[in-house]
């Protein structure tokens, strides 16, 4: 390890066979804010535009070695997690990061459910995220189902994000986005608790079905950021400001929910 950031950002997640989420959007997110992307993959899905129609855990050995191996090497500035899926695998995973990647910052994105509504995580397998996996987060990153479900509090507007916040932070996390784009409205905000304060960010919300993977696009983005030695309330501006712009330019690929254009600050 090294104390020098070099934007060297290890990923733990789920591959998604369509690009737009998961492992492929984060490598590409990573590389767009000029991060470099490693990974340790979860599980493989089976899935596209239209949802997941299958997963295939990866073995925990393998999940570990994925870890150990990358660490030792190439080392890590920062670590981003995603779908972990089973009580096992979040287990291994706590236990590894605690392992082999040092005090790095590490953004935890607590994903339960795909945008097609495939559950991604165990329900028993909630708890372990609440108790193995917040209390390593630098950034928590839930949307609104997901701080509802970790903080046991109605998350339905600014007040529910704050309480759920402030119950996060209680948990072990040094610091939780509670996103606001599942809540209805024309303006949404996404709220950055940290033991010093609040921080809110207002956005428009875009009318387009383009919205494949912008959780995971979010987390990468930022933690490409920390990285590369960013604050975090900085960190988070910039990571918003490149994920509303794939999001205006997304390919529209697809029948569904489509992928973002990850790629856009290198097109004209």
């Amino acid at each position: 390890m090294t104390s020098e950031p070099k934007g060297r950002v290890l990923i733990v997640a789920g591959s998604d066979s369509g690009g737009g989420a998961g492992i492929q959007a984060d490598i590409k997110a990573v590389t767009a804010l000029g991060g470099f992307a490693m990974t340790a993959v979860t599980a493989i899905t089976v899935q596209n535009t239209l949802g997941v129609f299958d997963v295939h855990p990866i073995p925990l050995k393998v999940i570990r070695d994925q870890i150990s191996c990358v660490a030792s090497d190439l080392g890590v500035d920062a670590v981003k997690t995603g779908m972990l899926g089973s009580i096992e695998t979040v287990e291994t995973v706590a236990e590894a990061l605690e392992a082999y990647t040092g005090s790095v910052p590490r953004v935890i994105d607590p994903v339960m459910v795909a945008k097609g509504g495939h559950p991604l995580l165990e329900d028993k397998a909630v708890a372990a995220v609440k108790s193995l996996m917040i209390p390593l987060a630098g950034l928590l990153t839930p949307n609104a189902p997901e701080a509802e479900r970790l903080a046991d509090v109605a998350v339905d507007g600014i007040n529910g994000q704050r309480r759920a916040a402030e119950r996060l932070l209680r948990l072990g996390a040094s610091a939780v986005l509670v996103k606001g784009g599942h809540i209805p409205g024309a303006r949404f905000t996404d709220l950055l608790a940290t033991q010093k304060g609040e921080v809110f960010f207002e956005a428009e919300r875009i009318d387009t079905n383009s919205t494949h993977g912008t959780g995971c696009t979010l987390a990468s983005a930022i933690s490409a950021l920390l990285a590369q030695g960013v604050e975090l309330e900085e960190a988070v501006e910039r990571a918003r400001a490149y994920l509303v712009e794939a999001i205006k330019r997304a390919p529209g690929f697809g029948k569904g929910h489509g992928p973002l254009n990850h790629a856009w600050p290198f097109q004209k």
